[in-house]
C-alpha cells in the first residue's frame, strides 16, 4: 500500500503564499492520479485540485481555481501544491490521497495531513 505523506503547512498571512508537498512512499504513486483535499475544523473533507498520471492533466475546485496550481515530479514520487493570495477560508488540514481520474473523492488512505492556516 502507497504510504503517503503531507507537509508544508504553517501559519500565513491572508494573500500571502505556501507550498504544500505529498511524498510517495512507492514507485506505484507514478501510476496514479493523485488530488489534494482539506478538512476545517467541524467539516468534511472537501476535494481541493487533482492531476493526472502523467503531469498534463488538472482540475480544481471552483474556491481555488486561478490561486492554486498543483503540480507533480513523478521520478521524485512528489506532488505539490502552490498556494497563492491565501484566504482566511483556506484555512484547513490539507491531504494528499490518490483519486479516480475526473472524481472528486478520495481514493484510499490519505496521510497524516498538514496545517495551513491563514490570518486575516
Amino acid at each position: 500500500q502507497v504510504q503517503l505523506a503531507e507537509s508544508g503547512g504553517g501559519l500565513v498571512q491572508a494573500g500571502g503564499s505556501l507550498r504544500l508537498s505529498c511524498e510517495a512512499s512507492e514507485r506505484a504513486f507514478a501510476s496514479a492520479a493523485m488530488g489534494w483535499f482539506r478538512q476545517a475544523p467541524g467539516k468534511e473533507r472537501v476535494f481541493v485540485a487533482a492531476i493526472s498520471r502523467s503531469g498534463s492533466g488538472t482540475y480544481y475546485a471552483d474556491s481555488v481555481k486561478g490561486r492554486f496550481t498543483i503540480s507533480r515530479d513523478s521520478p521524485k514520487n512528489t506532488m505539490y501544491l502552490q498556494m497563492n493570495s491565501l484566504k482566511s477560508e483556506d484555512t484547513a488540514v490539507y491531504y494528499c490521497h490518490a483519486v479516480v481520474w475526473g472524481q472528486r473523492t478520495p481514493f484510499g488512505p490519505g496521510g497524516q495531513g498538514t496545517q495551513v492556516t491563514v490570518s486575516p
